[in-house]
């Protein structure tokens, strides 16, 4: 039995109108929004993509750049 995925809403939701990301748990509209009908291989995706962004997030605050 597959462990279920644990959101990584942190109830901060803002969106960013540059870059379209959630401010809180960094996921886009679309992936908040079907989060609830994901199954686990889609949730680990996207949660794989929101440890990108937040690397990518690091890195662009260590440079000065925006989004």
């Amino acid at each position: 039995m597959e462990t279920s995925v644990a959101s990584p809403c942190i109830k901060i939701c803002q969106i960013d109108p540059q870059s379209n990301l959630c401010t809180g748990c960094l996921r886009t509209l679309d992936e908040i929004a079907t989060w609830s009908v994901m199954n686990d291989e889609e949730k680990r995706r996207t949660m794989a993509a929101v440890e990108r962004r937040r690397k990518n997030d690091a890195n662009t605050e260590d440079t000065g750049q925006s989004w």
